[in-house]
C-alpha cells in the first residue's frame, strides 16, 4: 500500500511540474501582442509618398501574415532596392557564410547583401534612394550583428544626405541589462559600441543612442525617424513570430543566447549542428550525463566538434523557469566547461575577446575569479552607461 501511495504521490508531482512548466511557457507573450512599428502605417507612408525607397529587410520583417515589402508594394510605395543583413533576404543562409547580391525572386527587386566585403551600402548603391526604411528583428546582444547593420546604415545615410526611418520591433532580452561594456580597441562587427552585451533597448531606441551619442564615423548624424511600438512590455521575452536567424529558431534560444554565445569563442559546442542550437553546451571530454552529436545539415557549414558525441548540459528546462531566473547572464556555464577542459588544449580563441569586448573576462575565468566577483567588475561600467541609456527610453523600464 506504501509503494502505491508513493508512485501515485510521485506521478502527480510530475504532472503539476509539467502543468507549471506549461503554465509558464503559455505566459511568453507573442511579439505580435505589441503593435510593431512596422504596422503603423499612418506613421509613416507619408514619409514615403513619391520617394525612391529603399528597405533593409529580412525574414523577420513581417507583420499581420504580410511581408513589409508587399505591403509597401500594395500600398503603391516605390521601392528601389533591398538591403539585406547576415544570413539574407529569406534568413536561411549560415552564419558568416557569403551572401551575394541577387534578385528577388518574387518581386524582381534587386537585392545588396550588407555582409562579407560590403557591410556598408557605398554611394553607388544609393545614388537613387531617396530614404531609407529599416525593419530587422533583433534580439538585444551587442554580438548580434543587426545593430551593426542598422549603424552601417544610418552612417552611409548621413554622408548622403539621406533620411532614416526606423521600423522599431520588441527586444526579447530588453528586461535587463548586464555584461561587460566593449572597450574601444575591442570593436569589431559583432561589437561597434561601448555598450555591455545586453544592452536593454529596442533596435529603433539603439538607434536614437547611436545618433544622439555622435557614434556614427566622424561624429556624423542621420535625419533619423523611429516609429515606435505599441504595447510594448520591456519586462516580459517575447516569442517571436519568425526565427531572426538559423540557429536561433525558438524563444529558449533567444532567451539562453546572451549567455551561451561565450562558448562561440571556445572549443565548446553550442549546439549547432542539432536541433536545439543556444540551447545545450557540451564538448567530448566534459563529463556531464547529457550528450549530443552535432552533424552537417545540407547546405551549411561543418558544425563545431562535428560527428563527435558532446557531453554537456541541456538548458531547456533552466529556460522555462526564467521567470524565477536572475535578470542577468549566467556564468555558471562557461566557469564549469572551462574548469573541466582547461588542462586538455586551448579553450578560449581570439574570438572570444571580440564576444566579450574585452580581455578581462577571459583572464578572470582562468584565475578562478566567482560569478560574483567577474559580475562586480561590471558594476562601474554599467553604472555609466545606464546613465546614457536613459536619455533614449521610449518605453518604461
Amino acid at each position: 500500500m506504501q509503494k502505491i501511495f508513493l508512485f501515485l504521490f510521485a506521478i502527480i508531482c510530475v504532472c503539476s511540474d509539467l502543468h507549471s512548466q506549461s503554465r509558464s511557457i503559455r505566459n511568453i507573450p507573442e511579439a505580435e501582442d505589441a503593435i510593431v512599428g512596422a504596422s503603423r502605417l499612418e506613421l509613416y507612408l507619408s514619409d514615403l509618398q513619391n520617394k525612391n525607397v529603399g528597405v533593409v529587410a529580412n525574414q523577420t520583417s513581417i507583420f499581420n501574415n504580410t511581408h513589409l515589402i508587399d505591403t509597401l508594394l500594395s500600398e503603391g510605395v516605390v521601392i528601389k532596392k533591398i538591403f539585406t543583413p547576415e544570413h539574407g533576404f529569406r534568413g536561411s543562409a549560415d552564419e558568416g557564410a557569403v551572401v551575394n547580391n541577387s534578385i528577388d525572386e518574387k518581386t524582381q527587386l534587386p537585392i545588396i547583401s550588407l555582409y562579407g566585403n560590403n557591410k556598408k551600402p557605398n554611394s553607388t548603391q544609393l545614388e537613387d534612394i531617396d530614404i531609407l526604411l529599416f525593419d530587422l528583428q533583433d534580439v538585444g546582444t551587442r554580438f548580434y550583428t543587426y545593430i551593426s547593420t542598422m549603424t552601417y546604415i544610418m552612417e552611409a545615410a548621413a554622408e548622403n544626405n539621406i533620411p532614416v526611418i526606423v521600423l522599431d520591433r520588441p527586444n526579447p532580452n530588453g528586461f535587463y541589462i548586464d555584461g561587460p561594456v566593449l572597450e574601444k580597441e575591442n570593436t569589431s562587427f559583432v561589437g561597434l559600441h561601448q555598450v555591455p552585451v545586453v544592452y536593454g533597448l529596442t533596435i529603433g531606441e539603439y538607434a536614437l543612442m547611436v545618433n544622439g551619442e555622435y557614434w556614427l564615423k566622424d561624429s556624423l548624424q542621420c535625419d533619423l525617424k523611429v516609429v515606435p511600438l505599441g504595447n510594448y512590455d520591456r519586462k516580459s521575452i517575447y516569442r517571436l513570430t519568425v526565427k531572426p536567424s538559423p540557429n536561433l529558431p525558438n524563444w529558449e534560444s533567444v532567451y539562453l543566447y546572451p549567455s551561451l554565445c561565450f562558448f562561440e569563442g571556445t572549443i565548446v559546442s553550442v549546439g549547432r549542428g542539432t536541433e536545439t542550437p543556444f540551447q545545450v553546451y557540451g564538448h567530448p571530454d566534459m563529463n556531464d550525463d547529457f550528450s549530443f552529436t552535432p552533424r552537417q545539415a545540407e547546405s551549411r557549414k561543418e558544425p563545431l566538434l562535428c560527428n563527435k558525441e558532446c557531453f554537456g548540459e541541456n538548458l531547456l528546462d533552466y529556460a522555462h523557469n526564467f521567470k524565477n531566473n536572475e535578470k542577468e547572464l549566467n556564468l555558471t556555464w562557461i566557469i564549469n566547461a572551462y574548469n573541466q577542459l582547461k588542462d586538455n588544449e586551448k579553450f578560449f580563441n581570439n574570438f572570444f575577446i571580440k564576444l566579450a569586448g574585452t580581455d578581462n573576462l577571459r583572464k578572470q575565468i582562468i584565475e578562478g575569479l566567482s560569478e560574483d566577483e567577474i559580475r562586480a567588475s561590471w558594476k562601474e561600467d554599467l553604472e555609466k552607461y545606464k546613465k546614457i541609456r536613459v536619455k533614449y527610453l521610449l518605453y518604461k523600464d
